[in-house]
């Protein structure tokens, strides 16, 4: 039996964004939007969340290099205690 381990989220100073983690073992990259809407993204490499991580406009950034190029789900919303 796999035991999951929870995954650390990093606050992102973003108008798009309110917090990002990634699974490296599974190349998976997780993004909470402000709307609380939490979407994963597949066959994401360290190199390119430390690109992610690195810009200046993560929101830019996101809609350049992310969106529409990555295959991804939408999860359940997440409420925040």
């Amino acid at each position: 039996m796999r035991r999951e381990y929870p995954m650390t989220w990093l606050p992102l100073d973003s108008k798009m964004f309110l917090s990002v983690a990634y699974d490296a073992g599974r190349r998976t990259l997780y993004l909470r939007f402000c709307s609380g809407d939490v979407y994963r993204y597949f066959q994401f490499s360290n190199d390119d969340y430390q690109q992610f991580l690195r810009a200046e406009s993560k929101g830019r950034h996101f809609l350049n290099n992310i969106r529409n190029c990555f295959p991804y789900e939408r999860m359940a919303k997440l409420r925040v205690a």
